[in-house]
């Protein structure tokens, strides 16, 4: 079918206005975490948790309610963010996953929104400067050096496989990307918690990482079968050692030795997190240099 070009453009606009809501949003997060009082216990009897901070709502100070302002513009960035690939698909008239630009706004919207439900479940709003500027960067890369037209996918990728493979292994490592920042923070608070007072606890940060990469853990294992079940479908066999398959299976690998080891007892904390840290750098190393530098059968980038 031809593409729509005005819902395209719509779609571009939104992507674009998505990315400035979110760097207001990083600074918000910035200005909260620069001024905010270091984290307290709650106090008993002293009134219901807000639950986008550690203090009560009768006591906010004005760095928390620039915080709660941050949240919400995220929050309003998501929005935007899904209108952008919604248009992108209703423009071209299949799933808006079929390049490598559509793709990294999926897994991106899927960091994003893992995120506001994290700030829902654990004090931890004044760490969206961290987590939101590596999703910036991705996002900025996505819709510069990424970018394509919004177009009909390649032959091979017509499919309904695009739909639900494609799809679930981007919301999965998506997911996968909120952990490997606050792995890395855990360590930095493990190391010396006086010298980063305004960080939340490490007991936080490392139940944090392991919830999140609980839930999204079985969604890549999934995604990973269902690209194998497509793969005999399209070349006859499942399994081919391909680039993106052998660091997809490294990185599945790493991650279930990182869930072995957050429950052992030796290798729980630090060792743990780690392993974490490593599954997040094959992340995005299977995102860029396999995706863009080598070649395979995986090679759709659409660049």
């Amino acid at each position: 079918m031809p593409v729509d070009e005005t819902l395209a453009t719509y779609s571009d606009w939104l992507y674009r206005s998505a990315l400035g809501v979110y760097l207001f949003a990083v600074l918000l997060y910035a200005v909260e975490q620069a001024f905010a009082r270091a984290p307290r216990k709650a106090m008993v009897g002293a009134g219901a948790p807000d639950i986008l901070t550690d203090a009560p709502k009768s006591e906010l100070t004005r760095a928390e309610r620039i915080g709660r302002m941050g949240a919400a513009m995220t929050v309003l960035g998501a929005v935007l963010h899904l209108g952008s690939l919604v248009m992108r698909g209703l423009s071209a008239g299949r799933a808006p996953w079929g390049n490598m630009y559509e793709y990294m706004s999926l897994l991106c919207l899927a960091a994003v929104v893992t995120w506001i439900v994290l700030m829902a479940k654990f004090p931890i709003r004044r760490l969206g400067a961290f987590v939101l500027t590596p999703i910036l960067v991705l996002l900025f890369l996505g819709g510069t050096v990424l970018y394509a037209e919004s177009a009909p996918v390649q032959p091979a990728l017509r499919s309904y496989w695009l739909v639900i493979h494609v799809s679930v292994i981007s919301i999965s490592s998506g997911m996968l990307l909120i952990p490997g920042v606050t792995s890395i923070l855990y360590l930095l608070k493990d190391t010396n918690s006086d010298r980063f007072p305004k960080l939340p606890s490490a007991d936080v940060l490392d139940r944090m990482s392991y919830r999140t990469t609980v839930l999204a853990f079985p969604l890549f294992t999934a995604g990973i079968i269902l690209g194998a079940i497509w793969a005999e479908a399209a070349w006859g066999r499942f399994w081919g050692w391909d680039p993106k398959e052998t660091v997809a299976f490294v990185s599945w690998v790493v991650y279930a030795a990182y869930l072995h080891a957050r429950a052992t007892a030796g290798w729980r904390g630090r060792g743990a997190a780690w392993i974490n840290v490593a599954g997040f750098a094959l992340n995005v190393f299977n995102l860029f240099f396999i995706n863009l530098v080598t070649s395979g059968l995986h090679s759709y980038a659409g660049l």
